[in-house]
């Protein structure tokens, strides 16, 4: 083999490797924000419960009760879609070529893409409790 062709075999292993570890990094920073907002949606679907219990009693506690739920629902969708990023991170890192690599960075950016929807129902969940609690309080 020619030092031209050599060279460029180096080069070409390079931008590969290089391009999987931008994947592998990119489905990790995915999982992460998974969890994230996995950990932000049960939190909120917590404070959902929390104020359907004290909106107990009151002509709106179905409200804030089904509120809660809603917010319990998404959370659990939160959670699900992050162990989904999770386990496509970690099968972007040991992915044999780049296409596959990237083929799970975009699943793990997928799935964190759906818990952060997830965690924004939560909140709006949370936000529906809070107002059929303060209605009952009226």
């Amino acid at each position: 083999m020619s030092m031209n062709k050599t060279l460029i075999a180096l080069a070409l292993g390079l931008a590969l490797s290089t391009t999987a570890c931008t994947n592998k990094q990119q489905a990790e920073n995915a999982a992460a924000d998974a969890q994230e907002n996995a950990a932000d949606a049960t939190q909120a679907a917590s404070d959902a419960n929390a104020m359907a219990s004290d909106a107990a009693g009151t002509p709106t506690a179905d409200a804030a009760a089904m509120a809660a739920d809603a917010a319990a629902n998404a959370a659990a969708t939160a959670t699900d879609a992050a162990s989904t990023a999770s386990t496509a991170a970690a099968q972007a890192a040991t992915a044999g070529s780049s296409e596959t690599a990237d083929m799970k960075a975009d699943a793990a950016e997928a799935a964190q893409n759906v818990a952060e929807s997830a965690k924004d129902t939560a909140q709006e969940a949370k936000d529906a409790a809070q107002n059929a609690k303060d209605a009952g309080k009226h």
